[in-house]
């Protein structure tokens, strides 16, 4: 295996219409990642405040971790990227068969977007659509 390049290469976009800080108030609490995300060690290395987080990632998972909240119109598009490599039981990267590697891939493409929706509802608090954000 290839240690330079991450087994696991996802990028995930979502439409929140909220401004750009809420979206990052849901990730600023690192209580918030072991909900969204809890079977990896995270490891902030990048505050970027309103515009997200990168983390390093240990645990079920070697590798880096990314949010990054763009305003776009009247809300925040919600950038996720996770480069990262299943890890064995010892915290190394451990090469999966093609079929689990796809499994693993759509497993944690699933969990991306289930984070997102879920902020996006919870976030947008019932707004229909072509209404404004609240804002306050």
């Amino acid at each position: 295996m290839n240690q330079a390049s991450p087994a696991l290469d996802l990028v995930d976009e979502t439409f929140i219409v909220v401004p750009p800080s809420t979206v990052a108030a849901a990730f600023a609490d690192p209580r918030s990642w072991t909900r969204y995300w809890p079977d990896l060690v995270l490891e902030v290395y990048t505050d970027r405040g309103e515009q997200g987080l990168r983390w390093t990632v240990r645990g079920a998972l070697v590798g880096t971790m990314e949010v990054w909240t763009e305003p776009v119109l009247d809300g925040t598009l919600l950038h996720y990227f996770l480069r990262a490599t299943p890890a064995g039981p010892d915290g190394t990267p451990k090469e999966l068969a093609p079929r689990e590697l796809r499994r693993e891939f759509d497993r944690r493409a699933r969990a991306a977007k289930a984070i997102a929706l879920g902020l996006k509802e919870i976030l947008e608090d019932g707004r229909e659509p072509g209404v404004p954000p609240q804002v306050g």
